[in-house]
Parts: C-alpha cells; structure tokens; sequence
C-alpha cells in the first residue's frame, strides 16, 4: 500500500514538473497561477488521463499499428493535455504560436519521464539519510 501511494506520488509531481517546465520555456502554454486550486486540478487531470490513456493506446497501437508503439507516450501526453486544456478551471490554457501544440507534448513528456525517473532517487536519498540520523 505504501509503495502504490510513493508511486502515485512520485507520478503526480512528475506531472507537475513537467507542466512547470512547459510553463516556463513555451510562450502559448501558460498555467494559472492566481488559483492554485486549478493547478492542482490540472495536475491531477493530466497524471490520472496520462495513466488511463497510455496503456489503452498501446494496446490499440499493438493490434492495429505496431510501429506506432515507440510514439504511444508522446501521444497520449498530447490528447492528456487537449483534454485537461478543455475543461473549464483546470488552470492550463494551450494557445498560440501553433507549434506550442506540437512542442509542449514533448517537453511535458520528456520532462515527466526524467521527472518520474530521479524522483524515487531524492526520496530514497532522504529516507536513507533519516534512517542514518535517527
């Protein structure tokens, strides 16, 4: 049970680093920040869409297009953000210039990936620590 709440953890803030970074580097992906209730929100929208959508879309992608599997991520972090884009409060607003529709999937979904990777790291790095004090 502990391990299933890390990993939820680990993946929710994952996905808000990666919404954070997009918000930084792309001028059309803007976060608002006036209401943190709604970032949160979008935090949530997105992790719970992305964990739903990529292994639905794989398997899709394993019966009707095998040679889509390698771009299943980047995919499913697209339609995750339209989807957390459209609804209303979510806090996150993808606009113009065009391409930020092409460049924030990516940025989101590399960044999640390295996020979600050094994150169990950190945690470990401090529980270790703890248990060498205490």
């Amino acid at each position: 049970m502990i391990t299933l709440l890390l990993r939820a953890v680990v993946f929710l803030a994952s996905a808000a680093v990666g919404l954070i970074v997009a918000d930084i580097v792309l001028p059309g992906f803007t976060i608002d920040w006036r209401s943190p209730v709604g970032f949160l929100l979008a935090i949530v929208i997105f992790a719970v869409l992305q964990s739903v959508l990529a292994p639905w879309l794989a398997r899709v992608a394993q019966r009707n297009a095998p040679a889509f599997l390698g771009g299943i991520g980047i995919v499913s972090t697209f339609v995750a953000l339209v989807v957390t884009a459209l609804i209303p409060g979510a806090g996150l607003t993808i606009g113009l210039p065009w391409w930020t529709w092409i460049v924030a999937p990516m940025i989101v979904w590399v960044v999640t990936a390295i996020a979600a990777f050094l994150l169990p790291a950190v945690l470990l790095k401090k529980k270790v620590e703890a248990r060498r004090e205490g």
